[in-house]
C-alpha cells in the first residue's frame, strides 16, 4: 500500500458499465515526511473519504480485492483513511490536527 493525500475528485459520466456506482479521487502520493511527490493516479474509493485525507491505497490487483471493486477494472482504491502515523519517538501525522 501506499500513503497518499486525497487531492480532488474525478467526474466521468461514460464510463464501463463495470466502473458504474463507483466514487473516483484523484490521489497525490507522499513521502515519509508527508510532503507531496510528483506522482498523481486516479483511485476508486471504498472507504467514503474525502478531498484533504491522508489515505492508504493499493493498486495493481491489490485494487481488486474489496467489496466494491471485485471484478472490476481498477488499477487503485483507497483502502483506508488514516487516523495517525507514528515513528519511533515521533508522531508523523495526527488527522485530529490536519
Amino acid at each position: 500500500m501506499k500513503l497518499a493525500r486525497v487531492v480532488g475528485t474525478v467526474v466521468a459520466t461514460q464510463k464501463d458499465p463495470k466502473l458504474e456506482g463507483l466514487k473516483f479521487f484523484l490521489l497525490q502520493d507522499l513521502g515519509r515526511d508527508l510532503q507531496p511527490r510528483d506522482s498523481i493516479v486516479v483511485a476508486a474509493d471504498s472507504v467514503g473519504c474525502g478531498v484533504g485525507e491522508v489515505v492508504l491505497y493499493a493498486s495493481g490487483s491489490s485494487a481488486r480485492q474489496t467489496t466494491q471493486t471485485d471484478n472490476r477494472p481498477c488499477d487503485a482504491t483507497v483502502m483506508a483513511i488514516v487516523d495517525a502515523i507514528d515513528a519511533p519517538d515521533e508522531r508523523l501525522y495526527d488527522k485530529a490536527s490536519d
